[in-house]
């Protein structure tokens, strides 16, 4: 059968989607399951990815990486990160040169390399991947563990500045090998082009923030959060596109400062983007894990796997572990928060599948071996990362209060409905279903049947089926005091709000409120929507 480009896009999403979730039933991480789809789909097994998809797929890593560095800054806490900033730092210099270091030293061992390419091969695999951590991270943030000291921002901030170091060095290091002479004057002006790159990408990102602000929230150019984000996204992905063709500034570095300062110019805006790009990561996870499977070469992995597993262990245990340390060193952060590093920092994916292939391209001696590691690296630590991440963070972290305005916290909404057979049923269930449809909600109607006959069930059955049609609710009858058990389910379903008529079978014209609603409203910690005939509520 001819596989068509639109055909391989198509299982890419389904077959990824599918694949992730098995593998999350199962207790895997679901990129493992996306990896393993990528593998199948691929030239290796059944080639059912057309190579025209192939050819697009760092186009298509390079948007995936943009929207979890997006994510990662809208989700940046700025006083956290002021108290951990030297930590940060620290992170992102020391631990990736220390494993670089360990892993040139070791590859010289084993693999019979000189220094340089030895060091090369460090950068492709001490750079951190952000499709694995910065995920991890946000979801810990959400949860509240570490939040307290800022250990998430560390380590998200540490690991954008630690890829700027890394992609840096590497491309110094291909230039070296690549014309066979070393530049010393080059060598020095490192630490300088470093700096620069992190302060142009920080004020670029600032830059973009300040135009979005005054694009979608000044000039009013955009109508609702779907366009909010299409100017957010390209403009993000612009910056980093014109950073691959003007190396003078870091791209990712600048679509996390660009999410990190929407939080600080306009809280509003960056709740609303923070929720779409969680939506859009949904999508990009997909592209990014399944493409990446799909690049792996497996046999170019069965002469060096126990090799390359050596390699890596070391390059952890003795090389990162001592810059991890170091990092840490005269930090508030106690034996158990230090350890937390090693599961919590040490992921490869995302730059290993952008740079692996590269020195093998341009004819660098053991550009394969150099391939056939960073492949390794990804199938390796990507997923023991993404599982260990949740796995030890309750175990060595503390769990602390959760701040709403610098993460999404996904709570559902439930409306709990109280009707009788009054004519306010009609009101109260249609205001019901407009707030449950505003809020993607779904509802629960309750009525007390103390002096209910079943014709009257049965007709409150079917209009709360018709007027709720597309709304997922249920139906319950119970019988007792009806103030206490409206409470009482209320904080059994945990449910957000309550909606009750104003009077019920009450004709009395002066009474304001009946006397079942002002219970309610007098003893309940929930809040309590009051509707009368003409649909006014307060």
């Amino acid at each position: 059968m001819q596989i068509s480009f639109l055909l391989s896009i198509i299982l890419i999403l389904w077959l990824g989607f599918f694949g992730g979730q098995l593998a999350s039933r199962m207790g895997a991480p679901p990129l493992m399951g996306m990896i393993i789809v990528g593998i199948l789909l691929g030239a290796e097994v059944s080639n059912l990815i057309v190579p025209s998809v192939l050819e697009l797929a760092d186009e298509l890593r390079t948007m995936a990486v943009m929207v979890i560095l997006m994510r990662a800054g809208l989700g940046l806490d700025r006083d956290k990160l002021l108290k951990q900033g030297n930590v940060a730092l620290r992170l992102g210099v020391l631990p990736a040169m220390t494993e670089a270091i360990a892993i040139s030293l070791v590859a010289i061992w084993l693999f019979k390399f000189d220094f340089l390419t030895g060091l090369l091969l460090g950068c492709v695999v001490s750079a951190e991947s952000p499709a694995v951590i910065v995920p991890g991270m946000l979801r810990l943030k959400s949860l509240g563990w570490g939040t307290s000291k800022g250990i998430a921002d560390a380590i998200l901030t540490g690991s954008a500045l630690s890829d700027v170091l890394v992609l840096l060095l590497f491309s110094l290091l291909l230039n070296f090998l690549a014309q066979s002479v070393v530049d010393s004057y080059a060598l020095w002006l490192l630490p300088w082009q470093v700096i620069g790159q992190i302060i142009l990408g920080v004020v670029i990102g600032y830059l973009g923030a300040k135009l979005i602000v005054w694009l979608v929230i000044k000039q009013q150019w955009t109508q609702n959060t779907v366009q909010d984000s299409l100017i957010t996204a390209t403009l993000a992905l612009l910056v980093v596109v014109l950073a691959e063709q003007f190396p003078y500034f870091s791209g990712y570095l600048s679509a996390m400062a660009m999410g990190f300062f929407l939080i600080e110019f306009n809280p509003p805006l960056a709740r609303r983007l923070r929720i779409e790009f969680n939506h859009l990561w949904i999508v990009a996870e997909i592209f990014l894990f399944v493409l990446m499977g799909a690049t792996i070469q497996l046999k170019v992995l069965e002469d060096i796997l126990f090799p390359g597993i050596l390699l890596l262990a070391i390059g952890l245990i003795c090389g990162r572990t001592i810059g991890w340390y170091c990092a840490t060193l005269g930090s508030n952060w106690n034996w158990r928060e230090k350890l937390f590093l090693l599961p919590g920092n040490s992921a490869k994916a995302t730059v290993q599948a952008a740079i692996g292939a590269i020195p093998l391209s341009q004819g660098i001696p053991g550009g394969e071996i150099i391939l056939a590691v960073a492949a390794l690296s990804i199938l390796i630590t990507a997923p023991l990362g993404a599982w260990a991440i949740p796995t030890f963070a309750p175990k060595l972290l503390t769990q602390d209060p959760v701040d709403p305005t610098k993460t999404t916290i996904t709570t559902p909404t439930i409306l709990l409905a109280a009707i009788d057979t009054s004519d306010l049923a009609i009101p109260v269930l249609t205001k019901v279903a407009d707030l449950a449809r505003r809020s993607n909600g779904e509802a629960i109607v309750i009525h007390v049947t103390n002096t209910s006959s079943d014709s009257e069930i049965t007709h409150l059955q079917q209009l709360t089926s018709q007027l709720l049609l597309d709304i997922p609710h249920q139906f319950l009858t119970i019988t007792g005091s009806i103030p206490e058990e409206i409470i009482r389910l209320a904080q059994e379903y945990q449910v957000t709000d309550i909606i009750m008529g104003k009077r019920g079978h009450q004709t009395w014209k002066q009474v304001l409120v009946g006397s079942v609603s002002q219970a309610v409203l007098e003893t309940s910690t929930i809040p309590v929507i009051i509707v009368e005939q003409d649909l006014k509520y307060s």
